[in-house]
């Protein structure tokens, strides 16, 4: 037996409000059809066309996702109605992905006053675009280091979504439903939004008030205060490292109190802990900016570009120099 749309009263608004979803290379299939599924259920639930949508590319023909699949898109980058609201939609390597072209149209439609959105990486494209400054966004907790170090004129988050005026982010994955649920609640209420959060099985409907990462304790399976707020602190202070000593006096225990608690608990002292997290983020640099190796170092707290390339061998068992250079050459297959 069929399943009869459930009918949501609605504010009839006229016509359907119109969603352009530009398909970056190399894109993430899950915050695209994570946004565009919600869009076709809120259409189903209230019984009549909300909201309309195309998919368009550079070139106007095919573009790829990050799991290979095709996408036939319907449009190039052509000129859009101020009414339109496009979401940009990207994924692995977005820098390489937005090209001039790209960054040209998005400039131009800007200054038509239309709505621009940035899904998973695309806020990236978005800020090289020069459309962020002044405003606050997120991005994808993966690529928040590069874009903290590139974008200084923007206001990074943590959120799973921003709305800013006109300007809109989202952290990527299903935070593309919170996002959407959002929209859909502030246009036709709050009523049609639950109904597509019921369809979709998606009972924890996050805010912009939430964050995307999972708790310290969650991430590191340890329930512990004192622990979570050393980490917490570590996370913080990445540039310029704070000693163990300071640590310990921060949190009310001693040094070798200190010691004792991570390596009960993490099974390394809390210097290799907080090296392991300074190389990691400087590995993330490595691979998503064009940063220097010597200025790659200074974000990360290392004095000397020696000093940090024996660290980063050690840890990798490679050369900053040469990592970046594989990376590279992978990307270029």
């Amino acid at each position: 037996m069929e399943i009869q749309p459930q009918i949501v009263d609605v504010i009839d608004k006229g016509k359907p409000r119109r969603f352009v979803f530009v398909l970056l290379n190399n894109f993430t299939m899950l915050c695209f059809a994570s946004a565009i599924e919600s869009l076709r259920i809120a259409n189903r639930m209230a019984g009549k066309q909300l909201y309309s949508w195309v998919l368009a590319g550079e070139g106007g023909t095919t573009v790829t996702c990050s799991n290979g699949t095709e996408f036939k898109v319907t449009m190039d980058l052509e000129e859009l109605s101020r009414e339109d609201t496009v979401m940009l939609c990207g994924g692995i390597d977005v820098q390489s992905a937005t090209t001039r072209k790209i960054l040209n149209w998005l400039r131009r439609e800007a200054r038509r006053g239309v709505t621009m959105g940035g899904l998973c990486t695309a806020g990236y494209s978005l800020a090289k675009a020069g459309l962020l400054d002044g405003k606050k966004a997120t991005i994808h907790w993966e690529n928040q280091d590069s874009f903290a170090e590139e974008f200084e004129n923007v206001t990074l988050t943590k959120s799973v979504f921003v709305v800013d005026g006109n300007r809109i982010t989202t952290a990527g994955g299903t935070a593309s439903i919170d996002l959407m649920l959002k929209l859909i609640a502030d246009e036709h209420g709050e009523d049609l939004a639950s109904a597509v959060a019921d369809q979709l099985i998606y009972s924890a409907i996050r805010t912009d008030q939430d964050t995307q990462r999972l708790s310290i304790p969650t991430r590191i399976g340890v329930r512990h205060p004192k622990l979570s707020r050393v980490i917490q602190l570590m996370e913080q202070n990445i540039e310029d490292p704070i000693s163990p000593a300071v640590l310990a006096h921060d949190v009310g225990m001693s040094t070798r109190q200190l010691e004792r608690l991570f390596r009960r608990y993490l099974s390394r002292s809390p210097k290799r802990y907080y090296m392991e997290l300074r190389l990691q983020k400087a590995r993330n640099l490595l691979m998503q900016t064009d940063m220097s190796v010597i200025n790659v170092a200074l974000a990360c707290g290392f004095a000397s570009p020696s000093h940090f390339s024996k660290c980063y061998r050690a840890h990798y068992d490679t050369t900053p120099y040469r990592e970046r250079g594989t990376h590279a050459a992978r990307l270029s297959i």
